[in-house]
């Protein structure tokens, strides 16, 4: 077992995470904008009170704020959340006026909003497309190797040789397909198609549970059929081959994140499991102990969560501007601001009730509340 790394490494390594994605995430959204000619007047890594900054000729405002924990782009004209016209916007002289997000057309604004996702699903894809370059890609055809006596897949009657070709009446191309299906739907029943000597089967199975400690004691619940693969093979990428690779496994990465998700809003999936800013840091600072190549990995992977989390259609994040300028589009008119208003407030109440339970969670995991009722028993 590996010793987790200290408080300071903790802390450097979430930074060097989550730094890095929220300035790309952010600086999505200012390119776009200044492409469509959209002044910025700040550019925020953090929230609250300014640290430090700088002011650039254009006078957009580069800073810093106290708490590292996301980002933001104010675009000149952006008075309310909204971004509907207000008196103060109208009395503005026109020449101003042009340069403020509000001036700009429907699809304009959307493509704004939507660049900050898409800077950090492009930045998945570079990472996982380099690491095709440099490593290879591992194939493990869905061939089953080894059945685990008692396991859910020996009392489905499967046996070496055997090749599922569909879980749940999802196809399986990789041996990896089958162990992202099966981790998160523990204790659920599923349906398995297989390929025995060229004859179709079916089966149907109840999906295990195990318990996975890594090499910090961290202790992970997932869930399991009870087989083993068979061979795999690396096979090289070339250069040209590398975005193609990188695309696929950002793909498959943004299905995980999904899957995930229903399975918690179908209850499949306890709220315990959901994690917040202080597991990414552990986890961060764990992978950083374990080298580069584990923090890179690490960063793709948030990345994406980062976009796809941005990309919910929830007021307050771009997923539920996006959502309002499509109703606008089919409307032919903004929604109401009072609307938009309300729809503000309620999707940052959900949000900062969304903080507190992974939060609460995250002091779980870490043995806070387990400590706390010793100390009080």
């Amino acid at each position: 077992m590996i010793e987790s790394p200290g408080i300071l490494v903790t802390i450097l390594a979430f930074a060097l995470v989550i730094g890095p994605l929220v300035f790309l995430h952010e600086l999505g959204h200012y390119l776009a904008g200044r492409w469509f000619g959209v002044k910025a007047e700040e550019f925020s890594i953090g929230f609250g009170r300014e640290v430090a900054g700088i002011t650039d000729r254009r006078g957009t405002r580069w800073k810093f704020g106290w708490l590292p924990l996301g980002g933001y782009v104010r675009f000149a004209g952006d008075m309310n959340p909204a971004s509907q016209p207000s008196p103060e916007w109208l009395a503005l002289p026109a020449k101003e006026r042009a340069q403020t997000f509000q001036a700009k057309p429907l699809w304009q604004r959307a493509i704004i909003v939507a660049a900050g996702p898409i800077a950090n699903f492009l930045v998945a894809i570079v990472i996982l497309g380099a690491f095709g370059f440099a490593y290879g890609q591992r194939v493990t055809p869905p061939v089953i190797g080894s059945v685990v006596a008692g396991s859910p897949a020996a009392q489905a009657g499967l046996q070496p040789g055997d090749r599922i070709t569909a879980l749940g009446g999802r196809a399986i191309d990789d041996f990896s397909d089958m162990y992202y299906y099966t981790a998160i739907r523990a204790g659920e029943q599923v349906s398995i198609g297989y390929d025995r000597g060229g004859t179709a089967r079916s089966a149907e199975a109840v999906i295990g549970t195990d318990s996975f400690r890594d090499r910090f004691g961290n202790v992970t619940r997932r869930g399991m059929l009870g087989i083993g693969p068979g061979k795999s093979v690396f096979e090289p990428v070339s250069l040209l081959e590398a975005p193609g690779v990188g695309i696929k496994r950002a793909w498959e990465l943004v299905g995980m994140t999904a899957d995930g998700l229903k399975q918690i809003i179908l209850g499949r999936v306890p709220l315990s499991e959901m994690g917040g800013p202080l597991r990414i840091a552990k986890i961060s600072g764990q992978s950083f102990a374990l080298g580069p190549a584990e923090l890179v990995a690490l960063i793709a992977f948030v990345s994406i969560n980062l976009g796809f989390i941005n990309l919910l259609p929830v007021p307050v994040l771009d997923g539920g501007h996006l959502l309002f300028y499509a109703v606008e589009a089919v409307r032919r008119r903004p929604v109401e601001p009072r609307v938009m208003e309300w729809a503000f407030r309620g999707g940052l109440i959900a949000i900062l009730a969304l903080m507190l339970l992974v939060t609460f969670n995250d002091l779980g995991s870490f043995g806070v509340w387990r400590n706390l009722a010793g100390l009080i028993g």
